[in-house]
């Protein structure tokens, strides 16, 4: 009796012992993320304090990511900020890394961001090293690659080159949307071919878009429109 006892009070004392282990576990993880989302909004600080973009913005909104793209065939998230926090429409919408897409849909406390890998997305860009000028597109095969299109053959764009947005150009009429100097990705491969008058740039983004918990809105200084 006294052997079966025992046996018992060990088995009983090992779940408790694993469960402790659990916990201890689950514990670990929660103070991992707590740090990782610590770090990620210190980042996102910075870059509020920071004097890059005040020439198009009023305030920079750090918003979390309400859900995430549901499949490769929405682009879209929604955030946890809208109207009463200054943001609007066309706003840029970008994290420590980079450019993750622009609000199209602004409610009361929140809004929905299209990413920058929506097939509808486009944003002017140039290549932060020789200033060869394009639009950033996204790829039609499933991966998240950009293209940048329209770079002329006599403008020259090395693998390696940094991405970043255009903003308005010198002499042009039309505005951007987007702050000059937001970094979108790096050149992984340059092409071309004999009758396309355009380069064939292929862009690794900077961002990775299937892990958003945080992102920072450039709320504009100017009222835009509001879409349907």
């Amino acid at each position: 009796w006294n052997w079966t006892a025992d046996v018992f009070h060990a088995k009983s004392e090992n779940e408790k012992l694993r469960q402790q282990v659990k916990d201890l576990r689950q514990q670990a993880i929660l103070a991992s993320q707590a740090v990782e989302d610590r770090n990620a909004l210190r980042k996102l600080l910075g870059i509020k304090r920071a004097r890059a973009y005040e020439d198009l913005i009023s305030t920079a909104v750090t918003a979390e990511v309400i859900s995430n793209p549901v499949s490769q065939f929405d682009q879209t998230m929604v955030i946890a900020a809208g109207r009463s926090s200054g943001i609007q429409v066309y706003d840029a919408v970008i994290t420590d890394r980079g450019l993750v897409g622009q609000v199209t849909k602004a409610l009361r406390d929140t809004a929905l961001v299209t990413l920058l890998t929506d097939k509808e997305s486009a944003v002017t860009a140039k290549d932060q090293r020789t200033g060869a000028i394009g639009i950033v597109r996204h790829s039609q095969g499933p991966e998240d690659l950009l293209f940048l299109d329209h770079v002329f053959k006599n403008k020259v764009v090395n693998t390696g080159d940094i991405v970043v947005t255009a903003g308005k150009q010198s002499g042009k009429k039309l505005s951007s949307f987007y702050p000059r100097g937001v970094p979108i990705g790096q050149v992984t491969k340059v092409g071309q071919t004999d009758v396309d008058p355009f380069q064939d740039v292929q862009v690794m983004p900077f961002v990775d878009f299937t892990s958003l918990d945080v992102v920072l809105v450039l709320a504009s200084k100017k009222p835009r429109p509001q879409m349907p």
